[in-house]
């Protein structure tokens, strides 16, 4: 089966050499519109997406990222298998700025993002115990070690609703307490939503700071994130580069499960279920509905 691959991320990623036909489109959605136009085209004879997440210049806070018209679009644009690149804080030592995080698990700390394309009219529950991809994680490991990065692989996301930084008491309650790896402000609800959405998702967690429990580093700011960031932006790009050798065919099944996540998950009686619902998950969920 053909892969097509959708990168989420900041324009360190999508400002990518060898890229063919490239053109920004826009896709329109019934949950809004995304974050930006979408530049697709081709990589190596594979067909891409980019998503800036937060849009061009950063014009997105994290809360107000439009997870689901973002989701939706790259689901209309025939995508299957979903890269988030994100930055994030590190609660370890030897995950230190500069490194790669392939994130396995998920702690959801946010309160003010809509969650689910599904709700009243039309009401679903997926399985989320194993809420990212193994088969594209390990082949984001492998890219990110051919491109000449440290990967630590398996780590734990810990999604905080922000704008603001942790407080010190929360850096050491989510290290400590929660153990989580690192932490970050955009990979939730995304995942969900790629879930919901039955597209295999995968998360590259590029450290950038301490957070703030660190005894031996001042509090993050911008400045040092954005300093890593750039830093990181071509090895990013150099992860890129090599998923499509990777990622090249798909089996007909995804291994994982993601592609029919939606099997026994809608719990609505068909009599029952809302149109004006059901209208707008046509490409969401059109598989099963």
């Amino acid at each position: 089966m053909s892969t097509r691959l959708g990168i989420i991320g900041g324009s360190g990623i999508y400002d990518m050499d060898g890229l063919e036909d490239a053109d920004w489109v826009q896709v329109d959605t019934p949950w809004g519109p995304t974050s930006d136009r979408i530049l697709t085209g081709t990589l190596d004879g594979q067909p891409m997406a980019f998503l800036p997440r937060h849009g061009r210049g950063h014009v997105h806070a994290p809360t107000d990222v439009p997870y689901r018209a973002n989701i939706d679009a790259l689901k209309r644009l025939g995508v299957t298998d979903v890269i988030s690149v994100s930055a994030c804080g590190s609660f370890r030592e030897e995950m230190v700025p500069g490194d790669f995080v392939i994130v396995e698990q998920f702690i959801d700390r946010t309160f003010a993002r809509q969650t689910s394309f599904f709700g009243s009219g039309c009401v679903a529950h997926i399985s989320f115990a194993h809420p990212t991809c193994a088969r594209l994680s390990k082949a984001a490991a492998e890219a990110g070690r051919a491109a000449g990065v440290t990967v630590h692989e398996g780590g734990t996301y810990l999604a905080m609703e922000g704008p603001q930084f942790s407080t010190y008491a929360e850096s050491r309650l989510y290290r400590e307490a929660f153990g989580a790896d690192v932490i970050g402000m955009t990979n939730l609800p995304e995942a969900k939503l790629a879930r919901e959405a039955e597209l295999c998702y995968a998360t590259v967690a590029m450290v950038t700071d301490y957070d703030c429990w660190h005894p031996g580093h001042d509090a993050v700011t911008v400045a040092d994130v954005v300093r890593v960031l750039t830093s990181n932006a071509e090895n990013a790009r150099a992860l890129v580069r090599r998923l499509p050798d990777l990622l090249g065919t798909r089996p007909e099944i995804c291994p994982e499960g993601c592609d029919r996540a939606l099997d026994h998950a809608i719990l609505t009686a068909p009599a029952a279920r809302d149109p004006a619902l059901l209208a707008r998950l046509d490409a969401v969920a059109g598989r099963v509905l």
